[in-house]
């Protein structure tokens, strides 16, 4: 294995509060925008697989084809691995991998496809460069990305605005980028990509159950995670603040009225010869 080129450090890390999300993450609430381009016999590369939900999903999309997920974490591998085993998929496989430089041959795989992983990265524009370069010629490259300043609820609250804010900015201390979802056609372009078509689209978090969830994620992962250590250790947050914040995400999630949209941009990628 090559030294690794990534100079990020992933702001959310591991926690359980993370994978609650990550974990409901699917094919179908994720990657809608690809799931039209896919064809039974397809080879794919799924980049940032994390614990292996979307993965799994697009192993079972392409049954003659064949999936690889990667990550930068070896530990949540072993989940992955346990996700597509549960499933009884045998056309899916785990790997190490950093972004900036895959080690994969030139024109490998037909689709290269990351979810939420260019606003992590310390060069995205060299991580796209990299996904075209192991994309056959005429394969696809398909990048979808939260965008957080875009990412709006109700009622208002100064202790949501107050938790947006810190985490754009803990987010650019560990050298990430959370505006991804605005920047993918641009980064694309610079990485030499032409025949890009950009969509967008959104998750919103509207019902009891679904408030509840969202906020109770969001309040844990702030006390918690390795977010949590990565504000206070680098001066961003105090502890106490980080309670108030996390005591916000509740009181939103108590509000009957309560709603919050995540918007992401999305592109999808055609690699000329």
């Amino acid at each position: 294995m090559s030294k690794s080129q990534e100079t990020a450090v992933y702001t959310h890390g591991h926690h359980e509060s993370v994978l609650r999300s990550h974990t409901w993450r699917t094919a179908a609430n994720s990657a809608a925008y690809l799931l039209d381009s896919l064809k039974p016999h397809m080879k794919i590369l799924d980049i940032g697989c994390g614990p292996g939900t979307i993965t799994a999903d697009l192993a079972a999309l392409v049954p003659d084809g064949r999936v690889t997920g990667v990550d930068h974490a070896p530990d949540i591998l072993d989940q992955a691995r346990a996700t597509a085993a549960g499933r009884g998929l045998r056309n899916v496989e785990f790997a190490v991998a950093d972004v900036h430089a895959l080690e994969y041959p030139d024109d490998t795989f037909c689709v290269v496809h990351a979810h939420q992983v260019l606003q992590h990265v310390g060069d995205p524009v060299q991580a796209l460069r990299e996904m075209r370069r192991v994309t056959r010629p005429g394969g696809l490259i398909a990048v979808r990305d939260a965008d957080y300043a875009a990412m709006t609820w109700y009622p208002e609250s100064p202790g949501m605005t107050d938790w947006l804010d810190l985490y754009r900015r803990v987010a650019r201390a560990n050298g990430g980028e959370p505006d991804a979802g605005r920047r993918l056609t641009a980064w694309a372009l610079r990485a030499g990509l032409t025949d890009i078509t950009a969509t967008s689209s959104t998750w919103t978090f509207a019902t009891a159950e679904e408030r509840g969830w969202w906020s109770g994620l969001w309040a844990d992962r702030t006390l918690a995670s390795a977010y949590a250590a990565r504000a206070t250790e680098g001066g961003h947050a105090t502890t106490r603040r980080l309670r108030a914040v996390s005591e916000a995400w509740r009181e939103w999630g108590r509000q009957e009225d309560g709603w919050f949209s995540v918007l992401h941009g999305e592109i999808l990628c055609r690699k000329n010869v």
